[in-house]
């Protein structure tokens, strides 16, 4: 593999394992939802998730070249092989933090794929047209719930506010650039995630405003997803989430 290739095939680990990560923290929801309708919702916008994830990492195992598909890649990695974002791995805890969370990353990531509608890469670009309109709708929800319960009863909103400064922390890494992302955007491939940040601050502090909600103070930040440093949350849902093809490699359905 080329230098080229192996930064394409870094990139698009980081695109995937988010997708893959988040999808699996929501299915964690299954059974477990305030309601029935939300249930349902919840378990379409992770399936959204998985869609996009076996697509990107479908492509990654092919620019890898080593013979690794989807599952190999998602099954079969250890915690400091996986590239997603800390805050997408963070622990569901209560209806509100979940909400939070997903707002977060929606915003970015909705960000993040109208701008690889660009991409050079035409497999990218074409995974980015598919996927707009699903993360359009995530976005839609997960905004609805935060405006809901930040203007809800006294108790919604302190929760929302709690969930939104437990995890602020986790943004700043969303936007930073390194060696994988600037060589990305000098090839036309991917995004300057910096330039995004003015559009993602804008984005959050209308529906903060319009839920009332009291945008946190940046006062810590966490990062170290992209060289395989993650939070002790990451082993506990891998170990769940491989199980069954680590233990059973050869199972067909």
């Amino acid at each position: 593999m080329t230098q080229d290739q192996d930064y394409l095939f870094q990139y698009l680990l980081r695109l995937g394992d988010n997708c893959v990560i988040l999808s699996q923290r929501l299915a964690e929801w299954c059974g477990r939802s305030p309601v029935l309708e939300e249930e349902l919702a919840l378990m379409n916008v992770g399936l959204d998730l998985l869609g996009q994830a076996r697509l990107i990492l479908d492509y990654a195992g092919k620019v890898e070249g080593k013979g690794r598909d989807e599952d190999k890649l998602a099954f079969f990695r250890d915690a400091q092989e996986w590239r997603n974002l800390l805050l997408v791995e963070q622990p569901n805890g209560d209806f509100a933090k979940t909400m939070a969370r997903q707002l977060m990353f929606d915003c970015f990531q909705s960000l993040q794929f109208e701008a690889l509608l660009e991409s050079s890469d035409k497999t990218l670009a074409e995974i980015a047209a598919k996927s707009v309109k699903e993360i359009a709708y995530h976005k839609r929800h997960s905004a609805d719930w935060v405006i809901r319960l930040g203007d809800g009863t006294e108790e919604s909103h302190q929760r929302m506010q709690d969930a939104l400064e437990s995890l602020w922390g986790y943004v700043p890494e969303m936007f930073d650039m390194d060696e994988v992302e600037e060589a990305m955007v000098a090839a036309g491939v991917g995004v300057d995630l910096s330039s995004l940040k003015p559009k993602w601050d804008a984005m959050m502090n209308d529906i903060l405003a319009e839920a009332t909600l009291k945008r946190p103070e940046d006062t810590w930040a966490v990062r170290g997803s992209r060289v395989g440093k993650h939070s002790e949350h990451l082993g506990y849902l891998l170990a769940e989430m491989q199980f069954l093809p680590r233990a059973y490699p050869d199972a067909n359905w």
